[in-house]
């Protein structure tokens, strides 16, 4: 199942960034709830369930890890919760000092890099907690955007 999901995410034709990444945060939801037992529902209380998925993904995968794969899918939850909240849209851009366009999240005239904190998150450990990477940016943008 997780290898259709994968073949299907991979061969699928996107009309734009956002439906693309919007793809794989639903993905993510499910792998969340099927293999991991946890609830993700875009909203902010999830990111400790989470941040508990990848934990989880980390201690057991090891190398065998496939982190472009991984960080498409998990990048794109965080993506979508942080877009959803503040109103703002996926664009491919530089990452600072990279040589590589990467989606990022642009909020109120700032570039978010959710799918490069997921990567320094399963490399580095939990020193780059989600959850820290979440309140630090909720305390520099503010109130969420309204929702009509």
């Amino acid at each position: 199942m997780a290898n259709d999901r994968r073949k299907r995410l991979d061969q699928a034709t996107y009309p734009d960034l956002d439906a693309m990444m919007a793809a794989y945060a639903d993905a993510a939801v499910a792998i969340a709830r099927e293999e991991y037992h946890q609830r993700l529902d875009y909203n902010s209380d999830s990111m400790v369930a989470f941040e508990a998925v990848l934990s989880e993904m980390a201690e057991k995968a090891g190398s065998e890890l496939d982190y472009d794969y991984e960080v498409r899918l998990w990048g794109g939850y965080l993506g979508e919760v942080l877009r959803r909240r503040y109103a703002g849209g996926w664009e491919m851009t530089q990452y600072p000092g990279g040589m590589a366009a990467v989606p990022a999240v642009e909020v109120r005239g700032s570039r978010l890099f959710p799918l490069m904190k997921v990567y320094r998150r399963l490399t580095m450990g939990d020193t780059e907690s989600i959850a820290a990477f979440f309140d630090m940016v909720t305390e520099r943008l503010g109130k969420p955007a309204q929702v009509n």
